[in-house]
Order: C-alpha cells, then sequence, then structure tokens
C-alpha cells in the first residue's frame, strides 16, 4: 500500500500549484475588503437583546456582501444551517402560486422543506408554492432546453453547486455563468438563485460575481473555516436579501433585529482564513481521489479534475464497507475518536444515515467528515480536512483496518 500512498501524494503535490494560486486570489480579495470596510477591535464586540445598532454585525454583512459581490448579505448566528439558510430565501421570496424550478433533484434536506413527495407541516406546499425538477444534463447542460422549460408562474430558478447526495457533477462557477446569462436573456426579472454550499473560496469567483440574484450557505462549512461556531449566510440584491431577513425575524424589522450573542471575532477571523482551509481542504480530497482509485474504487471527482466543490464522492461497493469506512474516518478524528458511528434516521432525510463528524464544531463539514445514506450505490461523501495531513492520515489508516478485516479485494 506504501506505493499507493505515494503515488497519491504525487498527485496531491501535482495538484497544489493550481489550488494554491486559487487560495493566493480569494484571500487578497478577502484582505482588501477587511482593509476597504476599516474592520477593527470594535467590531469583534458581543450584544444582547433585540440586537439594535449592532455595528459589528452590520459591518460584517457589508464584509460578505463585498467578498461576494452583492448589494447585500445577511450573515447571522441564529441561521442553523445552510439548509435554513436557503428555507429563508426561498420563504422570503416566493408567494402563493409561485412556481420554484430547480435544476436537478435537490438534497434530501431542501426536497423535505419543498414538501416535494408529501405535505410537511411548514413546507412550501403547504403554502402553495409549487416546485418542479428540471433533469439537467449536468454533463452537458443544455441551456435552452432549459429556457424553453420555463413557465409564466416560474418565478425562481435553484442551482444547487454542489452534488449532494448523487454521483452527479458538481457545477463549476464557468458553468453557473452560462446558465445565468442564458435564464437572464430569456426572463430578466427570472431570480436566480444558488445554493453555495461547500463551493465557497473553491474557485476563484462566486456565482454572486457572474449575476446570481440570491445565494445562500452554511457557516459551519467553507466560509467558517472550522472556526465560527454556528451560522449561516445569505447574499444577493438587496430586495432579496431583505426579504429573506423578514423570514428569520419580523416582517418591518428584518435584519434590524438579532443579536451578536456569540463574539463576532469568530465570524470575522473565519472568513479570513477560509480561503487557506479550503485550500487544505481541496488537497486532502485530492489525495482521497487517487488513493481510492488506485485501491479499485469508483471515485468523483477524479484525482486531477477541476473541482467546484470540496466534496469527494467514493463507490463502496456495499452497505458493509461503506459504514466501515464511516467508522474508520470517525476513529482518527481528535474529537470523539472512540465513538463508532451507527446509521439512524436523521430529521430531514428519507433514508438513515451514518456520519463521521468528529469535530470541534458539532456538524462541522469543513473539518474532516463523511456520511452516506445507506442506499445503492453505497456513495460515501466525504469533504473538509482543516489539514491534509489529517486527511491522509485518516483516509490512509482506515483503508488499512478494512483491508485487516479482509473487506478490501484481493
Amino acid at each position: 500500500m506504501e506505493k499507493i500512498i505515494n503515488a497519491a501524494r504525487a498527485d496531491m503535490a501535482a495538484y497544489a500549484p493550481y489550488a494554491e494560486a486559487i487560495a493566493e486570489a480569494n484571500f487578497i480579495r478577502v484582505l482588501d475588503a477587511f482593509r476597504e470596510k476599516k474592520v477593527s477591535t470594535q467590531d469583534f464586540a458581543s450584544t444582547c437583546g433585540y440586537g439594535y445598532n449592532d455595528s459589528g454585525r452590520d459591518k460584517l454583512e457589508q464584509l460578505y456582501a463585498g467578498v461576494f459581490g452583492t448589494e447585500a448579505a445577511l450573515v447571522r448566528q441564529q441561521i442553523v444551517s445552510g439548509s435554513h439558510a436557503i428555507t429563508l430565501a426561498l420563504s422570503g421570496n416566493l408567494l402563493p402560486g409561485d412556481e420554484l424550478l430547480l435544476l436537478g433533484m435537490p438534497y434530501d434536506t431542501l426536497q423535505t422543506v419543498l414538501g416535494m413527495h408529501r405535505r410537511i407541516p411548514g413546507s412550501l406546499s403547504e403554502y402553495g408554492i409549487t416546485s418542479r425538477v428540471f433533469d439537467l444534463d449536468f454533463d452537458h447542460p443544455d441551456t435552452g432546453a432549459l429556457c424553453a422549460a420555463l413557465r409564466t408562474e416560474t418565478k425562481m430558478i435553484l442551482i444547487q453547486r454542489s452534488r449532494g447526495y448523487s454521483s452527479r457533477r458538481s457545477l463549476s462557477v464557468p458553468e453557473i455563468k452560462k446558465i445565468i446569462k442564458a435564464v437572464k436573456t430569456a426572463r430578466p426579472e427570472m431570480i436566480v438563485f444558488v445554493d453555495n454550499c461547500y463551493g465557497e473560496m473553491v474557485e476563484e469567483y462566486e456565482p454572486s460575481h457572474y449575476g446570481a440574484d440570491l445565494m445562500a450557505g452554511s457557516l459551519i462549512k467553507n466560509p467558517g473555516a472550522g472556526i465560527a461556531p454556528a451560522g449561516g449566510y445569505i447574499v444577493g440584491k438587496k430586495e432579496y436579501v431583505a426579504r429573506a431577513a423578514a423570514r428569520l425575524t419580523i416582517p418591518g424589522a428584518g435584519g434590524e433585529l438579532g443579536a451578536s450573542l456569540i463574539d463576532n471575532r469568530l465570524f470575522y477571523q473565519s472568513l479570513l482564513l477560509s480561503p487557506q482551509i479550503v485550500l487544505e481542504a481541496l488537497l486532502g480530497a485530492v489525495f482521497t481521489a487517487s488513493f481510492m482509485e488506485r485501491l479499485g474504487f469508483w471515485v468523483s471527482p477524479g484525482p486531477l479534475e477541476q473541482r467546484a466543490d470540496i466534496i469527494q464522492s467514493i463507490g463502496m461497493g456495499d452497505s458493509t464497507r461503506l459504514q466501515a469506512f464511516v467508522q474508520g474516518i470517525q476513529k482518527y478524528s481528535p474529537v470523539d475518536s472512540f465513538a463508532v458511528p451507527q446509521p439512524w434516521p436523521m430529521p430531514g432525510y428519507d433514508s438513515d444515515i451514518i456520519m463521521a463528524s468528529g469535530s470541534f464544531i458539532s456538524g462541522s463539514s469543513i473539518e474532516l467528515s463523511a456520511d452516506a445514506p445507506l442506499r445503492e450505490p453505497y456513495l460515501v461523501f466525504i469533504q473538509g480536512g482543516l489539514s491534509r495531513y489529517h486527511v491522509v492520515r485518516a483516509v490512509t489508516k482506515t483503508m488499512a483496518d478494512m483491508k485487516n478485516q479482509g473487506l478490501l479485494s484481493p
């Protein structure tokens, strides 16, 4: 196995200059935004109560808007997940009778939010908002067919940048740019919303730099850099962000409410560090793809493919190997290494989920984590890693253990 490890290390080294150039460009953009907004230590203070006149919170949102190239931002500790941020953006900007067009089947939790399969209390379908899936060919996106699929009642298009729990490719920013341009040419009033989870800082620019009207993500993923203890963000046009803020708090007050109960320093510092941490996660993913492919496993993306997010998917072949792999990643984690993950009916999912997350921030997926639904074709999704060295250690030791248990093909 040592020869395979060395070959995977060589692939990681070959990919590094490309990824480092992107990380440097992103860091410079973030640093320049900090300087332009005149961030000071006074902005790091926490607040309480209603949160009126929270200058540190307001400047943080100005900073996010600057980094992502948008008119406005909502960056809040009170947003509990990426799915929550997406739900706020949808429920704030869609009204009864409106249709949401999805490019491909969305992530499991969003299917629940939309009420796609059954009417769940509080789901968008309960309020008369319909959703429809456009079967996009992610290898060769047909923008003409997409524009032809737009209906009079279609108000918003949702582009999920990452693959979610599927085998399809993640969409790159240039591909999203083409989709946005085509949709806006056909229907200028259409709201183009990008689920940006797992994609931040992976490429030099974000979809919002190319005309996305709304974008949302989680602060315990890429932009939180393993430091932000909670939260999510929404960036985009001022009108659309304000409507999302009204759903987070109350109409008429919106973004004026919401105290910074946690020290704001963590949210500022995490944004500054995010390009470097995303770089570490990407290099770990390249190693994982190369190593696992050389062991005979199906991987996507391939080792040296251009990446649009931090997720690496691996075909484990069966439930036993899948569970053993996830349990191994947990075993070689810095936190709760003694725990043994088991499948469980995680809220918002239609299949039992097994998840390794030996992280400092509960549920953080910019820290090394692995998760999978227990269903065919038994794909496991591994992402994150504050250090590439941790990823290398965890993956190689896990596979060595699986080999000793007779779980690898001879």
